[in-house]
């Protein structure tokens, strides 16, 4: 449906939501071409940025382009199966952005802590492997989601009021008992995203006891910047999905378009931004697509 309550607005809403996603797929994009083209940046926390941003580039393209064929050509029909596989990768992705960030943050308490043996733990076999782990855990931990939805009768009522199919949104339109798909929900978000925080909470609690051991103000300064893009990632990403979640499942007080605006700029924002953050925040990184652009 869109945005229920807001039709009359969706035209104006897809100007918005069309530039954030197409700054997202360039500034990605760009990030994936730099680092191709570079060998002095095929290292493992360029590598680690590349899955980063294939992942953002997933979770817009899974979102945006249906989204805007309901606000321009008001295209609102899917099927069920359609359906369950958008929901199916939308939330796989997720999974799986969660993962690379642990993995990151794992890569920044070595490059801190361990930084003499930086090369011999972490090298780019060892980050790819990570990365498959990472996506065998997310479709393990998704797969049930769409195969019990897949049991649910759905009646008369077939109106989705979203943008896309989130799980808990579809879940809602059965006629059926949805206990157990609510259940699991929220303990993939707990188990998830819990586990994932304490992870790289971790990590960061051994960053900070390393930094504060250094003496010099200079070398606390190049170790927090070493730091400064993961952690501004980190929390684009999870602070809006957290109170998305949170308010869409506990918060009956506040109006249903303002939960699906939620839900949606969640998707958008992160994809759009990291990219800007890392080229800004990694030098080496943005000389390099400085010199691209240069040239162009």
């Amino acid at each position: 449906m869109g945005i229920p309550g807001l039709e009359a607005a969706h035209i104006l809403i897809s100007i918005p939501l069309s530039m954030f996603y197409i700054i997202s797929l360039l500034g990605n994009f760009m990030v994936l071409f730099v680092v191709g083209k570079e060998q002095t940046l095929h290292k493992p926390m360029y590598l680690l940025l590349c899955m980063l941003e294939l992942t953002d580039i997933s979770t817009s393209t899974s979102v945006v382009p249906k989204a805007l064929c309901i606000f321009w050509f008001n295209l609102k029909g899917i099927t069920v199966d359609g359906c369950l596989t958008q929901m199916f990768f939308l939330h796989v992705v997720s999974v799986m952005h969660s993962s690379i960030l642990v993995t990151m943050a794992f890569d920044r308490y070595v490059a801190i802590c361990n930084p003499l043996r930086y090369s011999t733990i972490l090298t780019n076999a060892r980050i790819a492997k990570l990365g498959l782990v990472g996506l065998i855990r997310a479709v393990l931990f998704i797969l049930p989601l769409p195969l019990l939805l897949k049991r649910q009768p759905f009646c008369t009522n077939r109106i989705i009021p979203h943008t896309y199919c989130e799980h808990i949104a579809v879940a809602k339109i059965s006629c059926g008992d949805i206990t157990v798909n609510k259940m699991y929900g929220l303990v993939i978000a707990v188990t998830v995203i819990g586990l994932d925080l304490m992870l790289i909470a971790l990590s960061y609690g051994l960053v900070i006891r390393a930094i504060l051991r250094i003496s010099t103000k200079k070398a606390h300064q190049k170790a927090l910047n070493t730091c400064t893009a993961h952690i501004c990632v980190m929390l684009m990403s999870y602070t809006p999905s957290l109170f998305s979640k949170l308010t869409h499942r506990f918060s009956q007080g506040i109006a249903p378009h303002v939960h699906i605006i939620l839900a949606n700029l969640y998707l958008l924002i992160p994809p759009m931004l990291n990219p800007i953050i890392y080229g800004v925040k990694t030098k080496e990184l943005r000389d390099k697509v400085v010199k691209y652009i240069c040239r162009r």
